[in-house]
Parts: C-alpha cells; structure tokens; sequence
C-alpha cells in the first residue's frame, strides 16, 4: 500500500489500480506503463517536478505522449521561469523514487498543475508510488483531491 493508495482510500474516491512487471533496463517510465497495461500514451500521465524562479517546486501531469512546455508551467504557476527540478530534490521532495513519483500522497503538497487534454478523457493513469503500479482515477477527482489547477502544459 503506498501513500497515494491510501490517499484515495481515505478520501473515498473510485480508482483501479493496474500493475504491471517494470523492466529496470527500461528509461521512459510512463511509455513503459503505456505498453505494458495496453493503454493509448495519451491517457497516461507522468508526474513531474519542475523548479521555479523563485525557488519554489511545482508538479506538472502531463501526458506520456508529449513533453512538459516548462514556460506554460512558469506561467501558470506565477513564475517569470521553470527547469526541471534535480532528481534527488524530486524524490525528497516528493517521498517516492523516480519512475514511481506519483501526484497523490507526497510528503507535503506542492503546487500541482494538470495538462488540460486530460479533461476530454473519464480517466487516466498516473504513478501509484513505485515503479510498475498506475493509479486509474477520474481527472476530476485528481483535480479534487490535489487542487490541480487544468492548464495547457504540454507540447509535442
């Protein structure tokens, strides 16, 4: 059971969860999940952290087809700039390891912003808090559950 499990539980929100065997030699971590559940890449979600101008941190969701448009994130997070943070901020920042960061159940909430494409769809699937488990959530109920603001944030 991960943190972001238990988020949902306790909340009472619907979810699936979907597993999958991860293969450690396997660098994109949302394509892999894609592949392996038979899932379409636009309906799966990575969770990224970026860093802000002002230093804070923010988390982008964005779908694994497509790359996170780092001056959509600044702006709508109020800064003038953003760069990806730095791996191991990530995953102290966060309490999961990457390729397993999930949006719901980190250690203290940041600022989370969610891809507007994810609005057409009546579910995704975003990290379950370790590499090899997706969680399958309403976006709304996402939205709800992290006060997501839905921006546009991702780019071809």
């Amino acid at each position: 059971m991960t943190p972001a499990v238990k988020q949902l539980e306790t909340a009472g929100v619907a979810f699936r969860l979907a597993e999958y065997e991860h293969d450690p030699r396997t660098p994109g971590y949302g394509e892999e999940a894609a592949r392996a559940l038979g899932l379409s890449p636009h309906e799966v979600f990575k969770t990224l952290l970026a860093k802000l101008d002002d230093g804070r941190l923010a988390v982008a969701i964005v779908p694994v087809s497509h790359r996170l448009d780092l001056k959509a994130l600044a702006r709508a997070a109020g800064a003038r700039r953003a760069a990806m943070a730095e791996a191991e901020e990530a995953q102290r920042a966060t309490g999961y390891v990457l390729g397993g960061i999930s949006p719901l159940g980190q250690k203290r909430r940041l600022p989370t912003l969610l891809d507007e494409s994810a609005q057409g769809l009546p579910t995704i699937h975003v990290s379950g808090g370790r590499r090899g488990l997706e969680i399958c959530v309403a976006p709304a109920d996402l939205m709800h559950l992290l006060d997501a603001k839905l921006v546009p944030l991702a780019r071809q």
